[in-house]
């Protein structure tokens, strides 16, 4: 068997609304929840396990980047533009308001309820080999 991303654990502030949020912005089921965690499972099979943590607990953001299609990055930017988040072509966040287009794809990095930097990508890093 080759190794393989199973699952990761996202830390929360809340993590119904985490789930939520990244279900509902890549059009992804929010899974039952099991235990401290609420699963979002991408279409490789990854699994993101939203946990809340203790009120008071620093939450360090992690970035967390989606391979995703022409018409899902549309959906996706849409709703990061009607909800007013803050978003960038870059990690650094010298570039607000603007997309990248590496590798002749799309990228955007917006953050998520917690304080996560999600990206979005059209193209993989090096582009389609």
């Amino acid at each position: 068997m080759s190794v393989q991303l199973n699952h990761t654990i996202v830390a929360s502030r809340d993590n119904r609304v985490s789930a939520e949020f990244l279900g509902d912005m890549l059009g992804l089921e929010v899974g039952k929840e099991w235990g401290p965690f609420i699963p979002v499972t991408t279409s490789n099979g990854v699994t993101l396990d939203f946990a809340t943590v203790p009120e008071g607990t620093d939450i360090p953001a992690q970035h967390y980047a989606f391979l995703v299609s022409e018409e899902e990055f549309d959906a996706a930017f849409q709703k990061i533009k009607d909800l007013k988040l803050p978003f960038f072509a870059d990690p650094h966040r010298q570039h607000p308001n603007e997309i990248n287009h590496n590798d002749g794809g799309r990228g955007v990095y917006f953050p998520d309820p917690s304080g996560h930097w999600l990206e979005l990508l059209t193209v993989p890093y090096g582009g389609w080999q």
